[in-house]
């Protein structure tokens, strides 16, 4: 079984944008800004043997104020950029009833059967409540990215760190 470190998209790799206290994500590829530490990091984590997954929740096309398109473009600029595996994007909103939409832990589960990964020795890095939870209900040991968002706090995250860069140092510190 293979271990990986799920990561959310916006606040954790590339730069969210923050209105009254809330994170939105990048609305096109020209908006995209991958934050500073974060190709780094994930080097790091790829050459400890980690797969790398994005798990990001999109509501906004459910809402139908973003297009899959323009999310897609996203991703795909990211993947370009970055040593991702895999993206496991969630375009429904809460009404919707999804087990793929964070905090649910679908999307980890179902990517973790699919690639055979070991969720236990896997890590959830996330900037949200509903990331941490996604990964403690998928058994993985989760770390918050404390932004000061005007917002719900996760519940009892494993660490909390101020980057992706000291995400990973604590990441590759569990494996001495």
């Amino acid at each position: 079984m293979q271990r990986a470190v799920f990561l959310d998209r916006d606040g954790v790799i590339n730069r969210a944008f923050v209105c009254d206290g809330k994170p939105y994500p990048p609305r096109c590829v020209e908006e995209l800004e991958i934050l500073p530490g974060v190709t780094e990091a994930l080097a790091l984590l790829r050459s400890a043997g980690f797969m790398l997954i994005v798990v990001t929740n999109q509501p906004d096309v459910a809402r139908g104020t973003q297009t899959r398109a323009a999310v897609d473009e996203i991703n795909g600029a990211l993947q370009a950029k970055l040593p991702i595996d895999e993206f496991c994007v969630c375009y429904h909103d809460d009404t919707d009833g999804c087990n793929c939409r964070k905090p649910k832990p679908g999307a980890l589960i179902e990517s973790a059967k699919k690639v055979g990964i070991d969720l236990c020795a896997s890590f959830m890095i996330g900037d949200r409540w509903r990331d941490i939870e996604a990964g403690q209900k998928a058994g993985c040991k989760s770390i918050f990215i404390n932004w000061g968002y005007k917002e719900i706090q996760p519940k009892h995250p494993e660490v909390i760190v101020n980057s992706i860069t000291e995400a990973v140092k604590w990441i590759l510190e569990q494996e001495i």
